[in-house]
């Protein structure tokens, strides 16, 4: 079974927001607001395929929202 294809936006020590897959070393996307990099790490998912797409806050680096990017394949049965 291979990995699935994931990308997680985070806020970055410059204040600017990254999206960037796990165990990376460089961001896929750089851009100046969360809003910004949550559609440019989108757009990339769902050019490669479909995956999962997390957003952290802001203020504790928790994942708040986690959406699956058609045509992935959603691990849970209910929408969200």
């Amino acid at each position: 079974m291979t990995p699935p294809n994931k990308i997680i936006v985070q806020k970055r020590d410059d204040g600017k927001f990254e999206g960037i897959r796990p165990g990376g070393e460089r961001a896929s996307v750089v851009r100046n607001t969360q809003s910004e990099a949550v559609d440019a790490s989108r757009q990339i998912l769902q050019n490669s395929g479909g995956g999962e797409l997390a957003v952290r806050r802001v203020a504790d680096g928790q994942i708040r929202k986690q959406d699956t990017i058609p045509p992935g394949n959603d691990p849970r049965r209910s929408r969200g």
